[in-house]
Order: C-alpha cells, then sequence, then structure tokens
C-alpha cells in the first residue's frame, strides 16, 4: 500500500489490513530504484516523503558544512551522509531518509550495496510543518532501536532552535535546547561545538504571528 505522505502520524502504521499488499524490503529497494522520488519503508507500506522547501534544503546543507569545518581538527574520523541516504532499522523493519547523519568511523549496512546504513551515530531533522509530530515523537521511536543512535538535532526552519536529544544510559535521554543565534550547539556524541550562526547562514526567518 502507498501513501502520500506522513500526515500527522505521531507512531508509524506497523501493520496492514488484509486488503493491504505486505511490500517485502527487497520489492521496495528494487521498486524505490526506478522512481524519481524518495519513498520510505514503514514494515510493509511504502509512504512518499513530501518536498522539502528551499530554506529547509538550506539549513540542511549548512549543517553538513558546518560538520565538515569541525570535525577536520578532530582526532577520530567521522562521516557524514546527506538526506539521500537510506536508514534501515532492522528490529522494526523500516528503512527511512533523516536530513543528514553522522557515522563514527565506518559505516556499517544491511545489505551488500552500501544503501541501508544501520550504525549512525548521530542524526539530524529538519522541522517542517507536514513532518515536525512524527520526527519529533514516532521517528525519534524508531531511531532508538539503533545501538549506534546516540544524539538527535531537531532543527527549526522557522526560527533560532535547536533542540538536541543525547543518549545518557540506554533507556534516558537528555534534553537542551539552543535559541541564541550567536551560541553553540555542543555535540556530545562527537565532543565539538557547532555554532548556530553557521546553521542559519542566510536564512530568513518569518515574522512573528500577530494575534488578532
Amino acid at each position: 500500500m502507498f501513501e502520500d505522505t506522513y500526515g500527522n502520524l505521531a507512531q508509524p502504521p506497523l501493520q496492514l489490513t488484509k486488503k493491504e499488499k505486505f511490500v517485502t524490503l527487497k520489492e521496495y529497494v528494487l521498486w524505490e530504484a526506478k522512481k524519481h522520488e524518495k519513498y520510505e519503508y514503514h514494515h510493509g507500506k511504502i509512504v512518499k516523503m513530501p518536498y522539502a522547501r528551499f530554506p529547509h534544503n538550506e539549513i540542511s546543507t549548512n549543517i553538513i558544512g558546518a560538520f565538515k569545518i569541525a570535525f577536520k581538527s578532530l582526532s577520530k574520523k567521522y562521516r557524514i551522509a546527506s538526506s539521500d541516504q537510506k536508514i534501515y532499522i532492522p528490529t522494526v523493519n523500516h528503512g527511512v531518509y533523516a536530513d543528514a547523519l553522522v557515522v563514527s568511523e565506518e559505516p556499517k549496512f544491511w545489505d551488500d550495496d552500501n544503501l541501508l546504513l544501520i550504525n549512525p551515530l548521530l542524526i539530524v531533522e529538519v522541522l517542517s510543518p507536514s513532518t515536525q509530530a512524527f520526527d519529533r515523537n514516532g521517528k525519534f521511536d524508531l531511531y532508538k532501536n539503533l545501538p549506534s543512535f546516540t544524539e538527535y538535532l531537531l532543527v527549526r526552519q522557522d526560527t533560532c532552535e535547536i533542540e538536541t536529544r543525547f543518549r545518557e544510559e540506554p533507556n534516558l535521554w537528555r534534553e537542551t535546547v539552543q535559541k541564541d543565534l550567536n551560541g553553540m550547539v555542543h555535540l556530545r556524541s562527537i565532543g565539538c561545538d557547532i555554532p548556530l550562526a553557521d546553521i542559519y547562514e542566510n536564512i530568513e526567518f518569518p515574522p512573528p504571528k500577530t494575534k488578532k
């Protein structure tokens, strides 16, 4: 079964009705390879990803650029991937896309084609109106099934605000929020700081809505 967008799903669909066809992971990978759009895989269901607008894409690009600059001075090697990299979560049979991600040392894959990544250390989602509920809740719950996943960045595009969630223990996450454009986001999983000014470079925030 196919759906157009996430809609307002707080949790991804995990079960299909008897009338719906269960699509295997292999079928999904082969099918998506023939398309000119990106689709996610939610345990037998294929879900079309919504289109991202320019501010969203520019913030994602800024983040990757800021990561590359910051990581150069580190003694440990970190690998960065863009929104085209698929993440696979074997325990719940989901294949999803993030806006950016970081891998420690070497990437590991579920398949032999360097397609289904299974060991992201840090994942970034730039929040959009159509996906932010799912990114904050349902998608985060999916990512937590990956043992390597240690830090989550939720970046707003309508205002200067970045929320970080860091895994201190298996079931304990510490949340921090940074709203100062002149401040820094501390990546605890990596051990470096990223200026918010670099992440929001050239971004113009919409004026605040006035109450009627």
